[in-house]
Parts: C-alpha cells; sequence; structure tokens
C-alpha cells in the first residue's frame, strides 16, 4: 500500500478528531505567522513591553492545546513586538483585578496559567523562544516552558514574584527552572527575583545561544526551519520523552526509550533515511 492510499484510507472520523489545520490560524490577541511549517507567535503590545491579559492567557492556552492535533505545524517560535520579549501579566488588567477576587476565583487563574504551560509541554512541536530586552514574570515562565531559548546580550530575565509579594512557585517554574539550571541557581533567581543579564543567562544554561538583537528571532526561526526539515514525528517523540522522563527512575527511563525508538523505527522517515543512505543522498523528511 503505498504512503498517499494508506493516508487517503484513514478514517474520516479518526482524522476529525485528530488531524486539524492550523497553519491559517487567525489569533485575536497576539499576531500569528505560520510559513512552511514554522509558526511564529509574537506579543504584539510593544507599547507596554507585550504584557499579557486575561485572554491572550486563555488564547495561547487553547491554541497550544490545538497544537498537538496540527498536521501543518512543525514548529513553533515565541517572540515579542519591538525590542522586549514580554513584561509578565499586565499590572493593570490583570494585576490590579486580582486583588480584589476570592480565593475561588484566584485558584481559577492560577490554574489557568499553569494549564498554558501544561500545553506548550503536551504539544510536539519544538518551541523556541527568540529573546529580547525585557522576559519577566510571566513572560520568563513562557521562555522556561519553550523547549530552547536564543537570547541576546542585553536581555533581562526576572522571576520576580518575589519581587511583588509572592512565592517563586509559578506555572511550574519549582519544577522546570531547576532542571535547566541547576537547583541552586534556580533557588537564588527565584527567592530573589533579580534581573539577570543575557550573559549570564547563557552562562547558566537558561539560554541555548546569545545573538545579536537585529539577528535573535531570525536565528531562531533558521533554528526552526532545521527542525521542521528534519523527522518531526522523531522530534516530537524526542520531546514527550524529555518531559515524561523527568518522573521516571533510569530503569523505567531506558525501557520507555526503547518502546519510542521501536514505533520511531516504523517510520516511512527512518526507511528514507536508509534509502538516502545507501545511495549517498540526503534524506528528505516528511513527518510520518
Amino acid at each position: 500500500m503505498s504512503e498517499t492510499t494508506a493516508h487517503k484510507e484513514l478514517d474520516p472520523a479518526l482524522a476529525a478528531g485528530n488531524h486539524k489545520l492550523l497553519a491559517g490560524y487567525v489569533a485575536q490577541h497576539f499576531q500569528w505567522q505560520c510559513v512552511d511549517g514554522v509558526a511564529t507567535i509574537t506579543l504584539n503590545r510593544p507599547e507596554r513591553k507585550n504584557p499579557l491579559t486575561f485572554d491572550s492567557y486563555v488564547e495561547l492556552r487553547d491554541l497550544f492545546g490545538q497544537l498537538k492535533y496540527a498536521q501543518d505545524v512543525h514548529a513553533v517560535v515565541v517572540t515579542g513586538a519591538g525590542s522586549n520579549f514580554c513584561s509578565g501579566g499586565d499590572v493593570h488588567e490583570i494585576i490590579g483585578p486580582l486583588i480584589n477576587l476570592p480565593a475561588p476565583e484566584l485558584l481559577m487563574f492560577t490554574r489557568m496559567t499553569g494549564d498554558l504551560v501544561r500545553a506548550m509541554r503536551a504539544c510536539p512541536q519544538p518551541i523556541i523562544s527568540a529573546i529580547d530586552g525585557v522576559c519577566a514574570g510571566a513572560g520568563a515562565i513562557i521562555a522556561m516552558a519553550s523547549d530552547m531559548r536564543l537570547g541576546t546580550a542585553r536581555s533581562k530575565t526576572a522571576f520576580l514574584f518575589n519581587r511583588v509579594g509572592l512565592a517563586g512557585c509559578d506555572m511550574g517554574a519549582c519544577a522546570i527552572l531547576p532542571r535547566i539550571i541547576g537547583q541552586g541557581r534556580a533557588s537564588e533567581w527565584l527567592f530573589t527575583g533579580r534581573s539577570i543579564g543575557g550573559e549570564e543567562a547563557e552562562r547558566s544554561g537558561f539560554f541555548n545561544r546569545l545573538c545579536d538583537p537585529e539577528n535573535v528571532l531570525d536565528a531562531a526561526v533558521a533554528l526552526a526551519r532545521d527542525l521542521r526539515a528534519g523527522p518531526t514525528f522523531a522530534n516530537g517523540m524526542t520531546k514527550t520523552m524529555l518531559h515524561q522522563e523527568w518522573s521516571m527512575s533510569v530503569d523505567q527511563a531506558i525501557e520507555a526509550e526503547a518502546q519510542a525508538q521501536a514505533i520511531c523505527m516504523l517510520t516511512q522517515d527512518y526507511k528514507r533515511a536508509y534509502d538516502a543512505f545507501v545511495v549517498k543522498q540526503r534524506p528528505v523528511f516528511q513527518g510520518n
């Protein structure tokens, strides 16, 4: 059976529930552009350093939740308009209103923000944040929840919850940040809420590398395109294993990886790589 025939014979009910086309998605509270399978989300309130609102939180959560079903989006870049990434929750549209809410509604909000991180970690597409300028509060969390981060030397990252009277344990920070930069550094960053310059962020392992401000977005998109050209089904498996193995023993992780790799060996991309190697050509992966 050919690949085309196999795809055409997929039950319509199964396809309807699990295949979505999101490249043409029209965002309401940020910018969305998708070119050749690489999507770029731009937080676009540059006059206020791109803060989040209740509406943008919800839309980001729902969009990342839908990406697990997307057949036409294979990598995602997150950036901010102008010279800043994201200043966190909008002081007037989020922080102020929260002061007057009772506990049940506050818990509704904090669970909703945590669901954004869950959705980012659960979607199979690699997420790359391109960070310049201010990256603070929930903006730092979005960067943290990404798979990779490219930054600039002039950027300032701050998990500043402590500085506004809150705990550093926000949106999974106490679980995820230590795995990126280590327990000691994460403790300092979360207890103090201090601003971290780009060079320190790179030395600490938070940034994968530094770029010039005028090139950071292009570099992130180029990296995303490289991933898009790779075996995208296998990339999704790698992301899933990187996330799930946090809570596994070494023995459990080895067995999980054995099963995951066996599944990847059933893909057409695995066969394409072998066939290309035999004839000394570069494989053209198709994500199946």
